[in-house]
């Protein structure tokens, strides 16, 4: 199914009808995968910047205080 017809069919006919749990659901797993491939695409293309950040996670762990 070509992008255009899912887009049409997951989006609501009217801007009065309301959105079915379904449908939020899809958008949000679609958002997720898409967020989740544009965080590894950055850490692909700067691996400078993620290794900074994961010495800053283990930083913040090591001084975290219960």
């Amino acid at each position: 199914m070509p992008d255009g017809a899912r887009q049409e069919q997951d989006a609501p006919d009217t801007q009065d009808a309301p959105e079915t749990d379904a449908q939020r659901r899809r958008r949000r797993a679609q958002f997720l995968r898409e967020l989740h491939e544009a965080k590894a695409l950055r850490d692909r293309v700067q691996p400078r910047r993620v290794k900074a950040a994961r010495m800053r996670q283990a930083m913040r762990m090591r001084t975290f205080r219960w």
